[in-house]
């Protein structure tokens, strides 16, 4: 006669064995696993490989993608990770793991161990789909999902709402599902980046002008329908109404372009080239895009952009970290989750 295991188990007889069990899935983008070519070549083939990302025709992107762009961008990626890489490994994993400990910390204080968090990266590992899965074999009935992108976009917070439909929808059993999409007006994030300014200014003094610089798009998506543009827009005039800064205090731009077709502008690098030359030679920089320091704010804005702005004349330029895992911003993470906990 056949015997049955734990591993056998239905989600029915999980959720009566542990109770009403909730999971929380924080997720980000990615991250390669080591800053190889060959780790590279995997994890742009599965990023660039999205159609949510590249919004060309499938047949003419892959003659695009495996002809030319997997020959040739892995090795110049990988040289970039290497400049950031830690002994921990990646920063953006790194930092979302801390993030993960301390909002699980935080959780369990309210809620006892009925909430269990993981963390799942679009692309790379930890797989979302790993991380759903975990909760499947944990009996889990209800799933809390909130993308780490303040502002939603249908290439990060859309992409990530595909994945994880496509891999419940495969099971027999589906728990409620609550797909939170974004927080770019929140006032417990507004005041988390309102904190990192005052904080700089109080450390380092207030400087010709602050440079919030969040990552780009295609002008196309925009025009499609996507909101991100007016939700970038949105956190920055709350910021600066959190402030009590005047439109002479800051420039608003977009970094991180890929390709020929225009972004969404004004683009990052060329405001950083023109400013010394309009007299403003001290910046401080900040993304409000990310919630965790990776590749686009340690190598880009930290040092790359710092290049630019030093050669074209400027004489002061700092780079205000992402919120990480602050308390701050841990106190954010866990009010925007908390309503769909009860």
């Amino acid at each position: 006669m056949a015997r049955f295991t734990a591993a056998d188990s239905t989600p029915k007889e999980l959720m009566a064995k542990n109770g009403n069990r909730t999971g929380v899935l924080l997720t980000n983008l990615g991250t390669p696993d080591a800053p190889t070519s060959s780790s590279l070549r995997n994890y742009l083939r599965e990023f660039l490989s999205d159609p949510r990302v590249v919004e060309i025709p499938k047949i003419i992107w892959l003659i695009i993608l495996h002809g030319i762009i997997l020959r040739f961008r892995p090795a110049k990626s990988a040289k970039l990770y290497q400049s950031i890489w830690t002994d921990e490994g990646s920063p953006l994993l790194v930092n979302t793991q801390a993030q993960q400990q301390k909002v699980k910390q935080r959780l369990t204080q309210i809620y006892g161990e009925d909430v269990i968090v993981n963390i799942g990266m679009r692309y790379g590992a930890p797989s979302i789909v790993d991380a759903l899965n975990k909760f499947q074999q944990q009996g889990v009935t209800k799933i809390v999902v909130l993308p780490l992108y303040p502002q939603y976009a249908g290439a990060t917070t859309g992409s990530t709402f595909d994945l994880v439909v496509t891999q419940i929808k495969k099971w027999r059993w589906v728990p409620s599902l609550h797909f939170l999409n974004g927080y770019h007006d929140h006032p417990l994030y507004i005041k988390a980046l309102a904190n990192t300014i005052t904080e700089y200014i109080a450390e380092h003094g207030k400087p010709d002008k602050f440079i919030l610089s969040y990552h780009g798009m295609p002008k196309l998506f925009y025009q499609r329908g996507d909101p991100y543009f007016d939700f970038c827009h949105k956190t920055t005039e709350l910021l600066i109404e959190n402030l009590g800064f005047s439109d002479n205090d800051y420039v608003m731009t977009f970094q991180s372009r890929f390709g020929k077709a225009p972004w969404l502008t004004p683009y990052t690098d060329e405001v950083l080239q023109n400013l010394p030359g309009q007299g403003v030679k001290k910046i401080a920089i900040i993304s409000p895009a990310f919630s965790a320091d990776c590749l686009e704010t340690l190598e880009e804005l930290k040092h790359e952009n710092l290049d630019i702005f030093m050669n074209a004349g400027g004489e002061q330029y700092h780079y205000i970290d992402a919120l990480n895992d602050r308390d701050d911003h841990i106190d954010t993470i866990v009010d925007i989750i908390k309503p769909s906990l009860s």
